[in-house]
């Protein structure tokens, strides 16, 4: 018989109920990366993604990817939107190389066998793409950038103030939620949640627009935690104190709620 004694597993999260505020599809890793560390993952999207209406331009460029220097995609919505469009006609050219901002956005091009990514490995953000030697001589070079409508121009006005040639391509849409508040609302009536995580600007402000004035209110109250200072930037011009800028990505959110609900039970 062995005498070892079972190893206790560290679950620093345990009885802490968490929000995940990213859009349906893209939640999990969080809500794993929380639920592996003995917290409760709630999900509740801020953001919904759907296609955009006329697809008439993705369907064109799979006709002409490799005319491209090199293909960016700004978000795992970007990867997931039109990759399959693009793949479904042709497979990906070789001498389009491609890149892209964050690890859920790396994971998702490897899921369609894109695995040879230029990305930033600190920050994960167009400035941190910015600063990659890969992208700073780019006179003449034709790029195309994938991402939803709208969105910061910075990425393209520097590529193309660098020598390139840019060319956008919408491949989604995003929208306000019509549910969640409720949820929400639920959970703070029970004294139930104890911190929120949101991942864009435009999610959080979605967020205070689903909410009403005791909501919001609410809100006010609970730490939220973001994994960038233009986020936290946000919070601070909606009125919101209780903001903790955590390291980037999914693993750094998760450190940031680890280090801040340690240090709530040694009463720091």
């Amino acid at each position: 018989m062995s005498s070892l004694a079972p190893t206790l597993t560290v679950r620093p999260l345990a009885g802490r109920r968490i929000v995940v505020t990213r859009p349906a599809g893209q939640a999990q890793h969080l809500a794993d990366l929380i639920a592996g560390a003995g917290g409760e993952a709630v999900l509740v999207p801020v953001l919904t993604i759907s296609d955009v209406e006329d697809g008439a331009p993705l369907v064109a460029m799979a006709g002409r990817l490799e005319q491209y220097d090199l293909a960016v995609f700004v978000s795992p919505n970007a990867v997931e939107r039109a990759l399959p469009r693009l793949l479904a006609q042709r497979s990906w050219p070789a001498q389009t190389r491609v890149a892209t901002v964050g690890k859920g956005s790396e994971r998702a091009l490897a899921r369609f066998g894109l695995t040879r990514v230029i990305a930033p490995q600190q920050r994960f953000d167009s400035e941190a793409l910015l600063e990659l030697p890969e992208l700073q001589d780019m006179a003449g070079r034709r790029v195309v950038i994938f991402r939803g409508d709208g969105g910061r121009e910075l990425l393209g006005d520097t590529l193309i103030a660098r020598g390139a040639c840019v060319e956008y391509l919408s491949c989604y849409r995003r929208d306000k939620p019509h549910s969640g508040a409720a949820t929400l609302a639920a959970l703070w009536a029970r004294g139930e949640l104890d911190a929120l995580t949101v991942t864009a600007s435009e999610g959080l402000r979605n967020l205070c627009a689903m909410l009403d004035g005791a909501g919001r209110q609410a809100l006010a109250q609970t730490p939220l935690f973001v994994p960038h200072a233009r986020i936290a930037e946000a919070a601070a011009s909606l009125g919101l104190a209780r903001v903790i800028v955590t390291p980037a990505g999914d693993e750094g959110l998760l450190a940031g709620l680890i280090a801040h609900f340690a240090a709530a039970r040694h009463g720091c």
